[in-house]
C-alpha cells in the first residue's frame, strides 16, 4: 500500500471533503453531516469525494482498523440519508494507520443518473469507434471492425469501418460501480440503461477523417463535452488529424484523456515510440499538459481529482481484441466527476439549440438537442427561430423523451427531444433555437468578434468568407470590417462578421470556431450589430 503525501488544505466550496474520523454523538451531528453531503453533492453534480483519516489542513494522519471501519459505517447512514450510495476509490498509508478515498453518488430514486458527457477524437483508423463499441457492449472486437459496426449508424459506414456522423452510446454504472450495459439483452438499448444507472457516460462517437472535420466541429461545439478521449492508434502515432482534433481541445478549453490502442498489434519499441511522440505533443508550448501514465488505482485517483483542472492528462494503454488496460480505464470513467454545472443553468429562462430533426410518422416534427439553460415541460408554450427570413414563431411542446423515456419536464444538461406543433419539418434547420417567452427572441446577421488565427496558408483581408461554428450552427460567414488587415497565422484582432445567407440566435461571450480549407480561427463574441 502506497503512502499518501500531504494532501491540500481543505476547501469550503467544491466536492471534496476532508474527515479524519466520523463520530456520531448526538442527533444534532447526524443532521449536520447530512448537510454537509448534500452541499458537497450538490456542488459536484451529483457526486462527491470524502477523503477519511485526512485533517481539514491536508495533513494525512490516517485511521486505525476500528476507527475506519466506524468512520464507514457512519459516511454508509449519512448516504443513505441524503438517498446516495458510497464506493471506495483506494486506500493508502497515512502517518498513523490508514487514509481512504470514497466516491458518494446521489441514488436514482430522486433524481436522475449524474451525466458525463465525453467527445471520442483522433485520426481515422485510430480505433474511435471499436473502443467505444467494446466498453458499451462488453464484447471484445475480432480484430476486423466487429465491434466497431455494433455502434455504426449507416450502411456506408459498416462498409467503410469509418465513422462519417455523429453518434452517440451510453455507458451506464449502478451504485455498486458495475456497467449495467452487461447485464442486459441489448446492451446499446437507452432506454435500459438510462433506467437502471446512477452514472451515465455519454460517449459521442466523431468522425477522424479530414473530410468529416465539420461534422465532428459541430459534435464538440453543439454537444458541450465535460472531457474528450483522444484515441490514438499504437501502430500510427498521433497523425495530423489527431493533433487537429488536440488543438481544437486545447482552444476549447477541454480537459483530455489519451487511450492508446492496438497495442497488441506493435512490438513493444514501437509502442514505447508512439507513447514517447504522445509525451512530447503534450508538453509542447502552447499545449502544455502534464501526462500521466496510468497503470494502477493510486494513478486513477490522482487523475479524476486532477481532470477538472485540464492540466493532468492521463494516458491508456488498451487493446480491444485481448482486452488489456480496459478494466482500468472502465474503473477510471466510473469515477470521472461531471465538470459542467448544468444546476446552476437549471435555474435560467429555457434554451435549446436543435442539434436533431426528425419526422416521426404519427408524431410529427421532432427536434433534438442538449437542454442548456432551464427546464420544458409538455405543454409549454415556447419560442422557435429564428427562420430564414429571420421571423420567429410560437410553438407547444406535445412530447418530450430523454434517452427514450417518456418525461414530463426535462432540465438543463439532459439531451431530451420534443414533438412539437405549429411548425412543418422542411421548415427546421440544425442551429436553430428554441426559447422561453420571457427572453428577446433575436435575428442576428452581423457580430463583432475578437477573433485568433490559429492557421491559414496566406492572409485574410476583407470579403473573407468561412464556415462559423457555435453551438449547433454552422453557417458561412463575410469578414466585413476588419481592426488588423490583412490577419496572418498568430494574429487577434476585432473583426465584423456577417452571416451570407442565414440570421441566427448568439449571445455575447459566445465562442465559436472558424473552418475553411486549411484555415482553423478561434473568437468570441464581442456585441451585437444591429
Amino acid at each position: 500500500m502506497s503512502h499518501a503525501s500531504r494532501y491540500p488544505p481543505e476547501r469550503e466550496e467544491g466536492k471534496i471533503e476532508y474527515k479524519y474520523k466520523l463520530v456520531i454523538e448526538k442527533t444534532q451531528k447526524v443532521e449536520r453531516l447530512v448537510s454537509q453531503m448534500k452541499y458537497r453533492l450538490a456542488e459536484g453534480g451529483g457526486e462527491a469525494f470524502y477523503i477519511l483519516g485526512v485533517a481539514d489542513n491536508g495533513e494525512p494522519l490516517g485511521l486505525s482498523e476500528v476507527e475506519l471501519k466506524k468512520s464507514l459505517d457512519i459516511l454508509k447512514r449519512v448516504a443513505s440519508e441524503v438517498g446516495a450510495s458510497i464506493q471506495i476509490l483506494r486506500e493508502t498509508g497515512g502517518r498513523k494507520g490508514k487514509i481512504v478515498e470514497v466516491l458518494v453518488r446521489r441514488s436514482r430514486e430522486d433524481s436522475p443518473p449524474v451525466y458525463v458527457v465525453i467527445t471520442t477524437l483522433g485520426n481515422v483508423d485510430a480505433g474511435k469507434s471499436t473502443l467505444v463499441g467494446v466498453l458499451c457492449t462488453g464484447s471484445l472486437d475480432d480484430g476486423n471492425g466487429l465491434a466497431m459496426k455494433k455502434v455504426a449508424k449507416f450502411l456506408h459506414e459498416i462498409e467503410s469501418g469509418r465513422t462519417s456522423s455523429i453518434s452517440t452510446q451510453y455507458l451506464g454504472f449502478d451504485k455498486d460501480g458495475k456497467v449495467v450495459n452487461y447485464l442486459l439483452p441489448h446492451p446499446l438499448d437507452e432506454a435500459e440503461i438510462y433506467l437502471r444507472s446512477e452514472k451515465i457516460i455519454a460517449l459521442v462517437d466523431l468522425g477522424g477523417h479530414e473530410r468529416y472535420l465539420r461534422t465532428t466541429l459541430r459534435g464538440v461545439m453543439a454537444r458541450r463535452p465535460d472531457y474528450a478521449m483522444l484515441v490514438v492508434a499504437a501502430n500510427a502515432g498521433l497523425s495530423r488529424m489527431g493533433r487537429e482534433h488536440l488543438g481544437v481541445c486545447v482552444v476549447l478549453k477541454i480537459p483530455i484523456f489519451v487511450v492508446v490502442t492496438k497495442i497488441d498489434m506493435v512490438p513493444k519499441e514501437v509502442l514505447e515510440a508512439t507513447i514517447d511522440e504522445v509525451y512530447r505533443i503534450l508538453k509542447m508550448p502552447g499545449v502544455s499538459k502534464l501526462p500521466l501514465m496510468v497503470k494502477d488505482l493510486d494513478d486513477i485517483a490522482v487523475a479524476v481529482h486532477h481532470m477538472t483542472s485540464g492540466r493532468v492528462t492521463p494516458i491508456f494503454l488498451v487493446s480491444n481484441v485481448t482486452g488489456k488496460g480496459l478494466k482500468l480505464l472502465k474503473t477510471f470513467l466510473n469515477f470521472l466527476p461531471p465538470r459542467m454545472d448544468w444546476q446552476s443553468q437549471a435555474s435560467k429562462p429555457f434554451l435549446m439549440y436543435i442539434e436533431d430533426i426528425y419526422n416521426v410518422r404519427g408524431v410529427g416534427p421532432v427536434i433534438g438537442g442538449i437542454i442548456r439553460e432551464g427546464s420544458v415541460a409538455v405543454d409549454d408554450i415556447v419560442q422557435l427561430g429564428p427562420f430564414k427570413d429571420g421571423s420567429w414563431r410560437l410553438v407547444r411542446v406535445r412530447s418530450i423523451q430523454v434517452n427514450r423515456i417518456n418525461v414530463n419536464r426535462a432540465i438543463a444538461g439532459q439531451d431530451a427531444t420534443l414533438a412539437i406543433s405549429n411548425v412543418r419539418y422542411d421548415e427546421l434547420e440544425k442551429g436553430m433555437v428554441v426559447l422561453d417567452r420571457s427572453l428577446e427572441a433575436r435575428s442576428i446577421r452581423r457580430i463583432k468578434a475578437r477573433v485568433t488565427v490559429l492557421k491559414h496558408p496566406t492572409t485574410i483581408r476583407r470579403g473573407y468568407q468561412a464556415v462559423l461554428h457555435l453551438e449547433s450552427i454552422r453557417s458561412t460567414v463575410t469578414f466585413e470590417n476588419m481592426e488588423k488587415e490583412p490577419m496572418r497565422t498568430g494574429d487577434t484582432g476585432n473583426v465584423d462578421l456577417f452571416f451570407s445567407y442565414h440570421p441566427w440566435y448568439l449571445r455575447v461571450g459566445d465562442i465559436f470556431v472558424l473552418r475553411e480549407a486549411r484555415t482553423r480561427a478561434i473568437g468570441r463574441v464581442l456585441s451585437i450589430i444591429h
